[in-house]
């Protein structure tokens, strides 16, 4: 189970080969035209359901399952949950009873979109499925060894070691899956390799990864920092945060939400958090202004981390708007020509996993589409 902040993914595994049964999306949620899709073998099961809500989801993905007679619920072994934040506190996929999933609720405030989310999903799970072991995997966990220097924010270091604020970064089962992908494809060590990952999705982040291990990701203490995304804002200075206290007469909790909620695409189009529905629509100012916000946070952070790598060995595009856009690849590739990068249009528009950069690029550019929920499986795997 791989709940987002606007979605939920899953896929069924047989356990001894890792070969997938059926798999299913349910996104747009909480919106008109909440899409219900599951697939399994040649059969396509599709629904639209307006506004869809999460808990709403969890009962269908369990009816369907034994509906369409795709599985006997008794035959599930375990289930895995994608967690977005561990904190310190869990640094491996971890079997959950109620003392674990109570440190899962408390960590909420690193992830405060996500974790109550995940949490609830873990209980649906659980009443379903009294008896079947329930696995958390954690996003926070492929960040846990970055280096000091990109990990902590310039506060007064007693405040960082007495309350672990720290840039704990997210997306992290993404970019590690991502980066081991893309070693395997290069046919190199992936400690010999220097990377940087795009995981672009209504959540999105950027990670630089130095001789294999997360060297900066462009989230932070919380999921909101960084790039723009469907609803959240990215980076904002915080002093806008007292100043929208006073001015809209709201608490600190209240201006977080419309940072979390209201704004990114969302906000800046006035439109849609969608990238479809803005780009779509790009002659509107409002829908262009979003989209050139949007491309211009990506490079803003691959130029830095260029920088800060000293060498790049590959740029990696991942997540659903970065895997399925041709159009936004071209169009960040050509804002970051100035670094070398030379993008091969056919390659990139046939859409497929690989190398889609041209051989005079000093960079090489790649698609390499992400799969966390196999990365869950094989860390689960490693536990049991």
């Amino acid at each position: 189970m791989n709940a987002g902040s606007s979605s939920v993914k899953w896929k069924l595994f047989e356990i001894t080969d890792e070969s997938v049964v059926a798999k299913g999306l349910v996104e747009r949620m909480l919106a008109p035209g909440s899409n219900f899709e599951i697939k399994y073998g040649d059969n396509v099961y599709q629904e639209t359901v307006d506004n869809l809500s999460y808990e709403k989801a969890a009962e269908m993905i369990i009816e369907k399952l034994t509906a369409l007679n795709i599985t006997d619920l008794a035959d599930i072994k375990c289930v895995g949950h994608r967690v977005v934040a561990g904190g310190q506190t869990f640094t491996k996929a971890t079997k959950i009873d109620e003392d674990k999933l109570k440190e899962i609720l408390a960590l909420s405030d690193h992830a405060p979109l996500h974790n109550p989310m995940e949490a609830k999903y873990i209980e649906l799970m659980q009443q379903v499925m009294p008896d079947t072991p329930q696995y958390a995997v954690f996003d926070s966990q492929f960040f846990t060894d970055m280096p000091e220097e990109t990990a902590i924010f310039s506060l007064p270091y007693e405040l960082t070691t007495k309350y672990g604020i720290r840039r704990y970064g997210e997306h992290g089962i993404s970019h590690a899956y991502i980066a081991e992908k893309t070693a395997e494809l290069l046919n190199q060590p992936l400690a010999d390799l220097n990377l940087i990952t795009l995981h672009l999705g209504s959540g999105s982040s950027v990670s630089a990864i130095k001789n294999g291990k997360a060297y900066n990701s462009s989230m932070g203490f919380t999921p909101l920092t960084g790039l723009t995304m469907g609803t959240r804002a990215g980076d904002v200075d915080p002093s806008i945060v007292p100043i929208l206290m006073k001015k809209l007469d709201k608490s600190a909790e209240e201006v977080l939400e419309i940072f979390n909620q209201k704004s990114g695409l969302l906000g800046l189009s006035g439109y849609s958090d969608d990238m479809r529905d803005i780009k779509a629509n790009e002659s509107d100012k409002r829908c262009r202004l979003a989209l050139d916000v949007y491309l211009n946070k990506i490079v803003g952070y691959v130029g830095s981390y260029f920088a800060q790598l000293g060498r790049t060995d590959a740029l990696i595009f991942a997540g659903g708007i970065g895997e399925n856009n041709a159009w936004l690849r071209k169009d960040v590739c050509d804002r970051l020509a100035c670094l070398g990068i030379e993008l091969d249009e056919t390659l990139n528009e046939a859409n497929k996993e690989g190398i889609i950069s041209t051989s005079n690029s000093k960079v090489k550019v790649m698609l390499v589409p992400t799969n966390e929920e196999l990365a869950m499986v094989q860390q689960i795997k490693a536990q049991l």
